[in-house]
């Protein structure tokens, strides 16, 4: 049976349509707010390549006009899978630019839902740590720092004792206070943070100089994949200090 979709999400940040050019159709700007380590292949006919653990995409660019216009998708495979991403960049007077994005695509067999709805979720937190990257650290590029927290544990379990380290309620909310500095793994890290998004699969929380989030995985229940800003730490030792984070917390 399968499902198509398309899913539009909308916008206005204050930025600048180059910064916001930046932050969708160059790598730098990839790695500041979506996930691993990002490759743009600029021009048509290149391509948006992404490294995240064993998850190595590399999308084709459908449509590139700068400062108005990005578009990139894999192509329809046997099956009819198939992720297709656009983007489209209006500026408005007072510095300020409204983004939509759209991402649509076909999710093959009758066993679609699950996999549709961590399709959702996960598209809802990138989407807006995409603004809050837009409007807190725009013109701005971040080390992207991925951390895979134990396995044999379960997202359910998991959840509530991230909430408890972070000094957060077991329903986190928009503009609660977190005590981030509880895990004294970063120099980047503040003392307290905000929470910017949550839903049932992921907490975003934003510091002065970075861009925290705590996500459900799969092969491994649970993902830390963070944005640091102006961090001097290297990233392998970042990485390693958020695993043994995760496993303290999670233990």
């Amino acid at each position: 049976m399968g499902h198509e979709f398309a899913q539009h999400k909308q916008a206005e940040v204050p930025a600048s349509p180059d910064e916001v050019w930046a932050a969708i159709a160059t790598g730098p700007g990839i790695d500041s707010w979506f996930m691993g380590r990002n490759e743009v292949q600029a021009g048509a006919g290149g391509a948006v390549c992404t490294v995240f653990g064993e998850y190595t995409p590399e999308l084709p660019i459908t449509e590139w006009d700068p400062g108005h216009r990005f578009a990139y998708g894999s192509g329809r495979a046997p099956d009819g899978r198939f992720i297709a991403y656009e983007f489209l960049i209006e500026g408005r007077s007072g510095s300020s630019t409204v983004l939509r994005a759209v991402t649509s695509g076909f999710l093959p067999g009758d066993d679609w839902a699950d996999e549709f709805e961590a399709m959702t979720l996960g598209g809802e937190l990138y989407f807006r740590t995409l603004v809050a990257y837009l409007t807190h650290f725009a013109g701005r590029f971040a080390v992207p720092v991925t951390a895979f927290g134990p396995p044999g544990t379960t997202w359910s379990r998991d959840r509530p004792l991230l909430c408890r380290a972070l000094g957060l309620s077991d329903e986190p909310k928009p503009g609660d206070r977190v005590l981030l500095a509880n895990a004294n793994v970063s120099a980047s890290a503040s003392e307290t943070g905000t929470v910017y998004f949550a839903n049932a699969h992921s907490i975003g929380v934003r510091t002065p100089d970075g861009l925290y989030r705590f996500m459900r995985g799969f092969a491994k229940p649970v993902i830390a994949a963070h944005h640091l800003f102006g961090a001097d730490a290297e990233l392998g030792q970042a990485r390693q200090a958020w695993e043994a984070w995760l496993s303290r917390t999670l233990a």
